[in-house]
């Protein structure tokens, strides 16, 4: 497995995770706990944005990471 395919498979993760605390925000009516799981989806949002800045960066600088 390439760092490059590593880096997506952690993309979609992490993306699969920003959703779940987005649903959760949407399903309690808990103000404090929509407000929490809301700021940790942002966090898991910019997380998400620099690990595929950091895979742009490996992509262009590592060329055998690219999938074929």
């Amino acid at each position: 497995m390439t760092v490059g395919t590593k880096i997506q498979q952690t993309i979609a993760s992490a993306e699969g995770v920003a959703a779940n605390l987005k649903t959760f925000a949407l399903d309690t009516d808990n103000k404090q706990a929509k407000q929490m799981y809301n700021q940790l989806a942002q966090n898991m949002d910019s997380i998400v944005q620099q690990l595929k800045n950091r895979e742009q960066q490996v992509m262009s600088e590592e060329p055998q990471y690219k999938q074929q």
